[in-house]
């Protein structure tokens, strides 16, 4: 029903019904599973698992619940050891016995992460909050403070510590007097990661202190975001994704650990630098914080390697903002505050160089001396900035010295000549928040190095929809992919095209890196590079 309807305002109304029939303890499974996600994020279970025939006939009737199926995927994710992939094949296969033919359709979906039905966050977010009768700010709010929509949800539609395995409850009307007071009640908590604060984008430095003067003018870091969180001698590390990267990165945790504090919350970027200070390729620092895909597919590093590897190749921390410091939040105190707070606790090696200043020549030096130590740019700040978590706006503002794009990979074509064998012509798409779909902005195969042809042709190759039977090309002709891969893309301008649906596209477009940090929900937007056309900032730029 939700992916049939195509209009915005009833998606909306077609999610919140659905929610306010939902058992309190399934909400957050319920929200996850609209969402296209699951709550445990990655199983293990590959493609040819999902989409291998089933040895037993579909059920004739329903009889799985959002609670079982929660916990069969928990069940199957936790397998381990030798035969890991024959256990959760049997598990796998024990679910889908007791599904019916519609069942097994959305299940596979969701699992191969094909649900896609235009339940995005914004979307999600407001259905919540239809569904609990209290105003969308206070579920947006409690999300950017609480980091998972699903645990938002349940705070806002049922009393809290239900756990949907063991206590699924009745379901229960509304009570919108409770769910606001409960929502009002999200803080930021140390131990539990908060979205991080985003900025928007400039063209150059005097665009960016136009808008915010006078201003901080920080170096802004090709590395990895780190938000990391001590109470005590327990110290967490996490992605801008939210992931978990405590026990590979040592060094950053050490780091904190020494700092004269009791509980303190730091965001920042971690990087790989060489000896003279400047900063290895991204791939490098990424490979050594194992962010998102590689994190959750690989196995777990043991204690000695993941030591090794941090003595070799060490990350850095350079720490740029304060969250909180021994019992008190700082998210709502003006950024100049909370950046002078962080010099009095760090050592000057681990918070970010920067210089306040409105004088534009000062500006563009501090720029072009970032840039020439190998970093990406500059983050230009206001001064009274308020941490808004998960949000993005103008008071943070980047300014690199090209324009880029992250983007998703919709197709690619067999190449031919030096290129062939290898899936090289990039189908470019960026997002569309309206329709939850993506808009093709045009192709590009430049910039690819024989390296980045080798990989993407692998894992494009998994991603192909439909599978492709051989990996050796049978002719000339396009490979459509799943759209989840994320690529970071240089070009020269926009431009109107009448070939392509969006009515615009980028030229001289070249390949910069695949993001594997970041999923397609945060490419881009179509909206994003019609701004860039007509002259303007991008305001729905990310870091």
């Amino acid at each position: 029903m939700v992916a049939g309807t195509g209009a915005r305002r009833a998606k909306i109304e077609a999610i919140a019904a659905l929610l306010s029939r939902v058992p309190p303890g399934q909400v957050p499974v319920a929200v996850a599973f609209l969402s296209g996600e699951l709550r445990q994020r990655q199983i293990g279970v590959g493609y040819a698992s999902i989409s291998a025939p089933q040895a037993s006939p579909p059920a004739a009737a329903a009889s799985l619940t959002l609670a079982e199926v929660d916990a069969a995927f928990a069940a199957i994710g936790a397998v381990t050891g030798p035969g890991t992939q024959a256990g959760r094949r049997e598990l796998l296969a024990a679910l889908f016995a007791r599904a019916t033919e519609q069942e097994r359709g959305f299940l596979s979906r969701l699992l191969a992460g094909e649900l896609r039905q235009g339940a995005q966050e914004g979307v999600m977010t407001e259905a919540i909050a239809r569904a609990a009768g209290v105003p969308a700010d206070l579920v947006r709010r409690a999300h950017q403070l609480g980091g998972s929509l699903p645990e938002v949800a349940q705070t806002a539609l049922g009393p809290p510590g239900h756990d949907p395995a063991q206590d699924p409850g009745q379901v229960q009307p509304p009570d919108p007097d409770r769910a606001a007071a409960a929502l009002r009640a999200v803080t930021l908590r140390v131990g539990r990661p908060t979205r991080p604060m985003l900025a928007a984008s400039a063209p150059d430095v005097a665009a960016a202190l136009g808008k915010v003067s006078p201003a901080a003018v920080e170096w802004k870091i090709d590395g990895v975001r780190i938000q990391v969180h001590r109470r005590g001698d327990q110290v967490g590390v996490w992605t801008r994704t939210l992931d978990d990267i405590t026990a590979r990165v040592p060094e950053i945790t050490s780091a904190v650990r020494a700092l004269p504090v009791t509980d303190v919350v730091l965001d920042g970027e971690a990087v790989a630098l060489f000896a003279d200070g400047r900063p290895r390729p991204f791939q490098v620092t990424a490979s050594r914080a194992a962010t998102r895909t590689a994190q959750q597919t690989a196995p777990g590093a043991s204690p000695a390697a993941t030591a090794q590897a941090a003595a070799s190749l060490p990350l850095t921390p350079f720490f740029f903002d304060l969250l909180h410091l021994d019992g008190t939040d700082l998210i709502d105190e003006p950024g100049e505050e909370r950046f002078a707070r962080l010099t009095a606790i760090a050592p000057a090696g681990l918070v970010i160089p920067r210089i306040v200043t409105a004088d534009l020549a000062e500006a563009a030096a501090f720029f072009a001396d970032a840039v020439a130590r190998g970093h990406e740019g500059v983050v230009v700040k206001s001064l009274g900035n308020r941490y808004a978590a998960g949000r993005r706006g103008s008071e943070w503002i980047k300014v690199k010295p090209r324009h880029t794009l992250d983007l998703v990979i919709l197709a690619a074509e067999w190449g031919h000549g030096r290129r062939r064998g290898w899936l090289s012509n990039l189908h470019l798409g960026a997002r569309d928040p309206d329709t939850g779909g993506m808009v093709m902005l045009g192709k590009t195969f430049k910039g690819l190095t024989d390296e980045m042809l080798t990989w993407q042709t692998s894992r494009l190759l998994d991603l192909a929809d439909p599978p492709v039977a051989s990996r050796e090309p049978a002719g000339w002709g396009v490979v459509r992919v799943r759209p989840e891969l994320v690529v970071e893309i240089a070009f020269d301008g926009v431009q109107a095209s009448p070939r392509y649906p969006g009515g615009v596209a980028l030229r001289f477009a070249r390949v910069l890196r695949y993001r594997e940090d970041k999923t397609a929900a945060e490419a881009d937007t179509i909206s994003a590079v019609r701004a860039l056309w007509h002259g303007q900032d991008d305001p729905g730029s990310e870091e």
